[in-house]
Formats: structure tokens, C-alpha cells, sequence
């Protein structure tokens, strides 16, 4: 169990920032649909906002600007960026947390009038296209005709993104105390040998452990993890020197040679690449 600044206990998910508002299930949860099968809106958190695990009656579709958004399904933590959403089917069990100042939009899906199946959490392509169609639907002055042709060119273009970009909790009892000390402080640098010895078992039970768990190894998935960390911090402003040293970094160099690895390029080019398709 993470624990947060506030010394409050939040299972799996990041150490609480100061000032986080927290909520219940959102308001979207209760404006359903009508006689439509989509409706879409946003809203601007301005502080740190983090939603309790709660599910919707309906599909749900989030997506993000100038921010992040992380929710946590399951055993895997989901990283909202600019570029992508993630569609949450109806009745899943969920929480979120979304950024200070971030756009956050997010379009329902009534499951009984929506032909396309995703029957899992799933990150989303939110192109221009995809984007301007639930904008034209957040609109109150369609009328019906008018919608319903939106409504099904939105069915016909919304894909899956190409990259999945979950990180997989282990959810092993022999090395949950690893991650949960990673959660809330990415930055702790013990060794494999360390936490061998802290715990008491062996370096190859716990290389075990994590390969069987999540796929990859204690080294891996720790980088994965900082990744998923860094996509936050970078997003609300701060620049590859503070994230690097935050995250636990030497150098700033070894930061950006982590990130290039998980995500395929450097940090700046990453989000000159968010900013020129928004």
C-alpha cells in the first residue's frame, strides 16, 4: 500500500501531490447519453485532482491537453498523454488522477448503441479527425439527423493506439514491497543485491518474480515505471534536468537514454511531436 504525503494509504498508484483535490465518482458518471449514443464535454481541473476507484454505466473515452492523466485498473497503471485516451468499458473499476491544468475530455458511449467492441481497457488514437468529431458532438444544438451521421463516422475511425502503454503491477506478495517503494518515490536507486538482502530472499527469487509477473525484469520494469513518471513531471512543465533528478539519474543523459529506450525517442522530441498534432 502506497502512502501518500498526506499519509493517507492509496493502493498502487503515485504519491499524492500537495493540494490534490479528491473526488468520487465524476458528474460524467451521471450525465448519460439521452437518446444518442454519444455525449462528449471537458472540464479544466486547476489543481491536481485524483478520482476514487469508481465504474460508469457506461463506455467511457478520456483523453488529455497540456497535462496527463493516470488511472489505475487492475494490476496495471494506465499513462494518458497527449495523442491518446483510453477507452473504459462500462461497469470496469477504476481510478484516476489528472494534472493541474490539464484539459480533461472525456465522451460516453451508450453500451447498448455503440457497435464496436473493446472489452478491455485500451489506449486509443485520438486523431485530429476522431477529436473534431466528439467536439462537434459536445455541441447542444445538433439536431438529430445532424448527430447521428457524427455518430457513425465516430464508430467507423475510433481505433486502438499502437502503443499499449500500461505498466503492470506485480501483485506477487515477494516483491509488492519493491514496487510499492517505487510508486511512491521512483527515485529509490537500491540494487537488486539490496533489496535481496532487505527482504531477506534471494536476487534470482526476485528477477524470477518480476519476469513472471509483469514480463520483464526488476531493472525494466523500474525504468518502465520512471518513464510512466517522467510523461507527468514533463507535462506540467518541468524541464529534463529536474525530472532527471527527481527520477534518480546522475545525469541527465541517462534519463533521456532511458527514455528513448521505453518510448522510441528523446523527451524534447516526444512532446515537439505531441505539440505539432495538437
Amino acid at each position: 500500500m502506497v502512502r501518500s504525503s498526506c499519509g493517507e494509504a492509496m493502493p498502487g498508484m503515485w504519491r499524492r501531490e500537495a493540494g490534490t483535490v479528491v473526488r468520487g465518482a465524476p458528474a460524467l458518471s451521471e450525465r448519460g447519453t439521452g437518446p444518442f449514443a454519444i455525449s462528449a464535454g471537458f472540464r479544466i481541473p486547476h489543481v491536481p485532482t485524483e478520482w476514487t476507484p469508481h465504474a460508469h454505466p457506461l463506455h467511457e473515452l478520456v483523453w488529455v491537453r497540456g497535462g496527463t492523466l493516470t488511472s489505475r485498473v487492475g494490476d496495471h497503471i494506465f499513462t494518458v498523454f497527449e495523442g491518446n485516451g483510453l477507452w473504459m468499458p462500462a461497469g470496469v473499476v477504476h481510478s484516476g488522477r489528472a494534472t493541474a491544468g490539464a484539459e480533461f475530455h472525456d465522451a460516453l458511449f451508450a453500451p447498448d448503441r455503440t457497435p464496436i467492441a473493446f472489452g478491455e481497457p485500451k489506449a486509443i488514437a485520438m486523431t485530429p479527425l476522431l477529436e473534431s468529431l466528439l467536439a462537434h458532438l459536445s455541441r447542444t444544438d445538433l439536431d438529430p439527423p445532424a448527430r447521428a451521421r457524427a455518430e457513425s463516422v465516430v464508430f467507423d475511425v475510433i481505433q486502438p493506439s499502437a502503443r499499449q502503454f500500461a505498466l503492470q503491477l506485480p501483485g506477487d506478495p515477494r516483491i509488492d514491497v519493491i514496487a510499492e517503494a517505487l510508486l511512491d518515490d521512483p527515485a529509490d536507486g537500491r540494487s537488486l543485491e539490496e533489496w535481496a538482502r532487505l527482504l531477506e530472499t534471494s536476487e534470482r527469487t526476485i528477477t524470477r518474480a518480476f519476469r513472471q509477473t509483469t514480463g520483464l525484469s526488476f531493472a525494466q520494469w523500474r525504468q518502465m515505471l520512471r518513464v510512466h513518471r517522467a510523461l507527468m513531471l514533463l507535462s506540467e512543465g518541468f524541464d529534463v534536468m529536474t525530472v532527471s533528478e527527481t527520477l534518480g539519474y546522475a545525469q541527465p543523459s541517462s534519463f533521456i537514454a532511458a527514455f528513448r529506450r521505453v518510448m522510441g525517442t528523446t523527451p524534447g522530441a516526444f512532446f515537439a511531436a505531441a505539440d505539432a498534432a495538437s
